[in-house]
């Protein structure tokens, strides 16, 4: 018991001692004392300090030897510690400030990088994933031939099929609640309706997406129930086109599992139509 707390007033000790030196460099006036003390505490993975330090250093420094490693270092302390937005921030103004500067190339990627780390999972808002996006783009346009580019096409990919999910998340959420507000109803068709258009952009926008064959899966389930739910004036225009949708399902992806429902569909239009 007593080792513990002895071991416990060492460390609060130390921890103290630690605090009362970074503050004595914090508000030291040299300005090279403190650049050193932040370079050595990003050597030594301390990356919120050497940040805290940096950023009161950025202007002080501009213009001398050092501004382009303190920006660019500030940036990489950011994106360490976690804080991707600050540190795209950060990265996207050393471009713009230093755009043949010695950091440039992995600024604009880190641009991207720190977006990326920082997008949303697919059901949340994608405002991140495609400024990410755009980010990576860029850098690809920009510096071609960077030992990096492998590793920006794989996270852009990452990111388009993130986009991708979005929208079959958004194209399933308006199918399931088509049918749960029942039949023959206003918010029920225009919930189908919308299934429709969204699952429809999507394949336009994506046509070689992993996901292209659960798209169709959901048009075609979508355009059968909107049939089956609408009034008798829409009905037998509608089972023609839920039909027709079956048949271009059936021929896009003869092996699927879900042909069976989709002949179960056809065989249900036509018995309506009269064929």
């Amino acid at each position: 018991m007593g080792k513990t707390i002895l071991s416990l007033a060492l460390v609060g000790l130390l921890l103290t001692s630690c605090a009362g030196e970074f503050n004595k460099v914090f508000k030291s006036s040299d300005l090279d004392y403190r650049y050193e003390y932040a370079k050595q505490s990003f050597a030594e993975g301390k990356y919120a300090r050497a940040a805290t330090l940096l950023m009161d250093l950025i202007t002080p420094k501009k213009g001398t030897d050092d501004a382009q490693e303190a920006l660019y270092m500030l940036g990489m302390a950011e994106y360490k510690s976690r804080d991707y937005e600050s540190a795209s921030a950060t990265f996207k103004k050393y471009y713009q400030t230093y755009p043949k500067g010695n950091y440039a190339e992995q600024a604009s990627f880190y641009v991207g990088q720190s977006l990326y780390e920082g997008a949303p999972e697919p059901r949340l808002d994608q405002s991140p994933t495609i400024g990410a996006i755009n980010a990576y783009q860029q850098f690809l346009d920009f510096f071609p031939d960077s030992e990096l580019r492998p590793k920006a096409q794989e996270r852009l990919f990452e990111l388009q099929d993130k986009l991708v999910q979005k929208e079959l998340l958004s194209a399933q959420l308006y199918y399931n609640l088509g049918g749960y507000f029942g039949n023959i109803n206003s918010n029920s068709e225009s919930n189908y309706i919308s299934s429709i258009i969204t699952a429809q952009n999507a394949l336009k926008l994506y046509p070689y997406s992993k996901w292209r064959e659960e798209f169709s899966v959901i048009v075609m389930k979508s355009k059968f129930e909107l049939a089956e739910n609408s009034s008798e004036d829409k009905r037998l225009e509608r089972y023609r086109d839920a039909e027709d949708e079956c048949y271009g399902f059936l021929n896009e992806f003869p092996e699927s599992k879900d042909c069976a429902m989709a002949n179960k569909f056809i065989a249900k239009c036509k018995k309506v139509i009269g064929d």
